[in-house]
């Protein structure tokens, strides 16, 4: 049978250990789906897990039992039509991605074909008869788009309402507002919320355990920001301190501005991290994710200063994107630059490393960016991901094993990470130019520095310069790491990292004839910097560190320590780092 030849995860190899035809969880996907036999069908896998061969497995199976005449596949893009029809292809199953409804007819040698949420919402009575004229499997690839806007929701539930199978899939169910998915079952719950219930799930969790997903290590970048206002205010703060969400707003995009140095400094640190990659995985590339147009042709030049290579810079309205997508997937290039348009769906498996240069923040959009770099090819590749120190996004990360469903009818004073604000903000992003907001602030200054690295929602390490060796020490991370020994790698890079800090301490003691306010003011720092090391990795609030250590080393307030006891406390909160 054709489908025995394709890989289980395509677009990519089949990873290290998986079976010659369906891995363990797309054989158990399609039992259940079996043992169900029920029109609508919904799974969910996390992003890279082979969402595309368990469907297809699924279309080959009913179209050989004849139980359906023809299958049409919704995608949310242009892109990913070519791309489900080459899939289909692979196993003998013929889907024409041209322009479907608004053409009238196609050859007769096709099996069905490959339609846009946007291509139903306008021909959606031409689907509707096509959809009652014969048996009909359609397949809703990430179906949480079907909710992107009213129109595309009540189109996709016109069109289809008739048709004899459904299989809805995606990689991440949840959705940042209270629109309804069609074709989803919700059930409401004592608390009068309604959840969406999957018929199998599939998490990242699992996923990397059975080694079907790369792991995924954040390395966080902070540093100073200076800016100013529209109104003439100058701002200066300094990157993943605690700070109103308006201002936090502006300190992020100063950093993401071209025209300060933190920008340059992050990719040049994500050049460094994908040189090493490509010492033991040859074929690396590297995503850059930006937020506009501008930004993402100023990256670009930025990189090509950096390795000497001219990226690939793929925008979603230039019609040759998708051809640029695939030269990139095939060939060995360093860096890719793109807008928002390979945040999902689009598989480049040799993807290992990535920067998260844009300001959307919803948990949806973050996984699913994140989601193009963790395709395993072979047991022990490990994917990086570049970000801002902003504390929403150090928050998805960490939440990144975190199993999520669709929320229907959230109270209104839930003030929770994955409430309606994250809807709102993510509809200013997408429909606000960036002209708008240049016109807001202009960056004055903005410095880069590592600020620590997460991985399993641990954070390891302390503050570094860049380029120096502290830096050096987590960027050297090997391209080839199993999970536990990710976690015991920096463990010893970070107690590497404090035992030279320690050196350096002692080195750089304030000479007796220096002021005192001078010397409590530089100590006052230094703790106050490792107190946020401590925070993030217990996961508690700075004020409770600050507690604890008061409370073992003993002595007044901060603002009242001599020098004796500020230093007193810093060689505890070293050591409590030390222990993680």
């Amino acid at each position: 049978m054709p489908i025995d030849d394709l890989s289980p995860a395509f677009p990519g190899r089949a990873a290290w250990g998986t079976a010659s035809r369906l891995r363990a969880w797309q054989a158990e996907a399609l039992a259940r789906y079996n043992a169900l036999g029920q029109r609508d069908f919904l799974a969910v896998a996390t992003p890279g897990a082979g969402k595309t061969t368990f469907a297809l497995r699924v279309a080959t199976d009913l179209l050989d039992a004849r139980a359906i005449e023809q299958v049409i596949v919704v995608t949310p893009t242009e892109h990913l039509k070519v791309q489900w029809a080459d899939a289909a292809a692979k196993v003998g199953l013929r889907l024409d991605p041209g322009l479907g409804g608004s053409r009238r007819g196609r050859s007769r040698q096709f099996q069905g074909q490959a339609v846009t949420y946007a291509g139903v919402a306008a021909a959606t009575f031409a689907y509707e008869a096509r959809t009652a004229n014969a048996r009909t499997l359609v397949i809703f690839d990430e179906v949480h788009h079907a909710g992107d806007a009213l129109s595309w929701g009540e189109a996709v539930a016109q069109a289809f309402a008739l048709a004899t199978r459904r299989l809805s899939l995606t990689g991440t169910p949840f959705r940042s507002d209270a629109t309804p998915i069609p074709f989803v079952t919700y059930v409401e719950e004592a608390d009068g919320i309604r959840r969406s219930v999957a018929d199998y799930t599939y998490g990242y969790a699992e996923a990397l355990r059975d080694h079907v997903v790369r792991p995924v290590v954040f390395l966080a970048y902070g540093g100073g920001m200076r800016w100013r206002t529209r109104a003439g205010d100058e701002l200066a703060v300094n990157l993943g301190e605690p700070l109103t969400k308006e201002v936090t707003a502006q300190a992020w995009r100063t950093a993401l501005d071209p025209a300060g140095e933190w920008m340059p400094a992050v990719l040049r640190a994500a050049d460094r991290r994908l040189t090493e990659v490509r010492r033991h995985v040859p074929d690396a590339g590297g995503l850059v994710i930006a937020s506009d147009q501008r930004q993402a042709r100023a990256y670009a030049r930025a990189l090509e200063g950096v390795c000497g290579e001219k990226p690939t810079v793929v925008l979603s309205d230039d019609p040759g994107a998708s051809r640029r997508i695939e030269q990139f997937a095939a060939s060995e290039d360093r860096w890719m630059v793109a807008v928002r348009m390979v945040s999902e769906g689009v598989d480049v498996p040799r993807l290992a490393v990535g920067v998260y240069a844009t300001a959307t923040s919803t948990p949806l959009f973050f996984a699913q960016a994140v989601g193009r770099f963790v395709r395993s090819r072979r047991r022990g590749e490990l994917a990086s991901v570049f970000l801002p120190t902003v504390p929403i996004l150090l928050a998805h990360a960490g939440a990144l094993e975190r199993q999520r469903d669709h929320v229907l009818g959230r109270p209104k004073h839930d003030d929770e990470l994955w409430g309606e604000e994250e809807a709102l903000l993510a509809e200013a992003n997408r429909t606000r130019r960036s002209a708008d907001l240049e016109g807001e602030q202009e960056t004055l200054e903005a410095n880069a520095i590592f600020d620590h690295v997460l991985f399993d929602a641990h954070a390891y390490g302390m503050q570094a310069e860049p380029t120096s060796a502290d830096e050096a020490d987590y960027l050297g991370l090997p391209g080839l790491l199993e999970p536990d020994q990710v976690a015991s790698l920096l463990a010893e890079r970070q107690r590497r990292q404090v035992a030279r800090s320690d050196r350096r301490a002692k080195r750089e003691r304030e000479p007796a004839e220096a002021s005192l306010f001078r010397a409590l003011e530089g100590r006052r720092k230094e703790l106050n910097s490792l107190v946020s090391q401590v925070a993030r990795v217990r996961g508690v609030p700075h004020s409770h560190v600050h507690a604890g250590l008061r409370r073992e080393a003993g002595g007044p307030s901060l603002a009242q320590a001599t020098t004796e006891q500020v230093e007193a406390r810093i060689r505890l909160a070293r050591q409590w780092l030390a222990a993680g």
